[in-house]
């Protein structure tokens, strides 16, 4: 079987990776802060980690995942007493948001979602380890630190140079950059505002709350073990967070915290990061409103290699909304053939074999579409040919569901095409404007012009409804 291979930033090289634990990958990915929905920068990065997950369930593998959701933090509490709200009123509905969107955008469920204020006192405990090992200290409003110079391995993963970080400064902030980064907090002691919005917990140091980057170690550790196989998340997050995840878990348990560490690169709009900061996100709401089906959505994000920049744009989204089509419509010809040529099955056992190299190297997903789009070619130019070999035609329905499986391109019904949308339902209004005034021949002139183009309508209790011709 094909080498499966990934690019682990901690050694900057494409790695054979195989699991730990028998057939079972333990994987950490980091999840949304949840005080505003989540933009498309963000689910760049949720569907790089779904292209991982099911490419590893492709190897046959079976995969545990634990996806955080973040609900304190700074910008939670900030928001919260903008609001006049609980934390909890600000990041629930928030939260659900956030699982609709990678429902629509059909990513696999992780198998747990653990929320940060669920794990308090794993997080106390950590904590508690690390002061016990002389790697923490509590400072004198209460606060724990971590001290990054006990820490022999700190700044490996960003290749950060300590000698740059500013002797003696102490950062409470849960963001920082490495000009300001010295001993970074663990535990934070409370201040009023977290007193107001019920975002403060009683601990061995007082009334306080935990850092980001804690919340993270605790919940990996105490759902998955001590080492996991991978931890993954966008390329942001290397520094600080994923390095004072490393700097803390390994500090505390002297094992290595995560074999294999995976980052996207950034989703840009008009060739600028994606980022709430800077007030130019596209959020899946805005593409739902627009009607870009989710299949394009994921074509279009599949259509660069995960660790390479990827810059938003309509004529983009108008190309992947295309190609999503073609697959659809190759679908329901394989559907309804009664039989394929050998040829067919040629071209389908030539798919499964070039998708699965290009998946299992380093997940390289632009070659697993131009694999797919050859089948669908060879496969489009075989079905004209009306084969009777049903084996044939088993094998390239079995090749196209294993393909998809993985990359998930079908639009679903409601998913048509917004420019097809747009004209169904223009003539749809002609349609019923002539049965109105009763001209019955120029309704049933346009009822046949849309079966011409493949559409079906159902006259139901007052209201037509339409759907694609299978």
């Amino acid at each position: 079987m094909t080498e499966f291979r990934l690019f682990n930033t901690l050694s900057r090289a494409v790695e054979p990776f195989a699991p730990a634990d028998g057939d079972i990958v333990s994987i950490y990915s980091c999840g949304p802060t949840v005080y505003n929905p989540a933009h498309l920068g963000n689910f760049r990065t949720f569907l790089f980690v779904d292209l991982l997950r099911r490419t590893l369930q492709l190897r046959g593998w079976r995969v545990n995942q634990v996806m955080n959701l973040t609900d304190v933090d700074d910008k939670i509490i900030t928001r919260a007493v903008e609001q006049g709200k609980r934390i909890r009123e600000v990041t629930e509905p928030v939260s659900e948001i956030f699982f609709a969107d990678r429902d629509y955008l059909r990513i696999q469920p992780a198998e747990t979602y653990p929320k940060a204020t669920d794990y308090i006192p794993q997080m106390i405990a950590l904590v508690e380890r690390l002061v016990a090992s002389g790697t923490a200290y509590q400072a004198e409003d209460g606060s724990v630190y971590f001290a990054i110079g006990r820490f022999a391995g700190y700044g490996r993963l960003s290749r950060l140079d300590t000698r740059e970080v500013r002797s003696g400064a102490r950062v409470a902030q849960d963001d920082y950059t490495k000009e300001n980064a010295q001993d970074f907090a663990l535990w934070k002691a409370a201040k009023p505002e977290d007193e107001q919005v019920e975002a403060a917990w009683d601990s061995p140091w007082g009334r306080g709350r935990p850092g980001w980057h804690l919340e993270c170690s605790a919940m990996a550790i105490d759902l998955l073990g001590e080492t996991l196989d991978i931890h993954a998340g966008g390329i942001d997050l290397i520094f600080p967070h994923h390095e004072d995840e490393i700097a803390q878990s390994e500090a505390a348990t002297g094992k290595q915290f995560a074999r294999c560490w995976c980052h996207g690169a950034f989703l840009l709009l008009d060739g600028t990061k994606m980022a709430k900061r800077l007030g130019n996100v596209k959020t899946v709401k805005d593409l739902r409103e627009q009607r870009i089906p989710a299949a394009a959505v994921r074509h279009l994000i599949f259509s660069t290699h995960y660790r390479k920049e990827l810059n938003l744009s309509e004529e983009a989204l108008e190309g992947s909304i295309e190609a999503v089509r073609r697959v659809g419509q190759f679908k329901e010809r394989l559907d309804d053939a009664l039989g394929g040529t050998a040829e067919l099955g040629e071209a389908a056992d030539a798919a499964v074999a070039a998708t699965s190299e290009a998946l299992f190297d380093d997940l390289n997903a632009p070659e697993a579409l131009a694999a797919l789009f050859t089948f669908v070619r060879r496969g489009n130019a075989e079905l004209d040919r009306e084969g009777a070999e049903p084996e044939a035609l088993d094998r390239a329905r079995e090749a196209f569901a294993r393909i998809d499986s993985v990359l998930d391109l079908v639009p679903d019904v409601e998913e048509e095409d917004p420019r097809l949308v747009a004209w169904v339902e223009e003539r749809l209004a002609a349609r019923r404007a002539a049965r109105e005034s009763r001209d019955f021949a120029q309704s049933d002139a346009i009822r046949d012009e849309l079966k011409e183009q493949g559409i079906i309508l159902e006259d139901k209790a007052g209201a037509t409804q339409w759907r694609r011709a299978r």
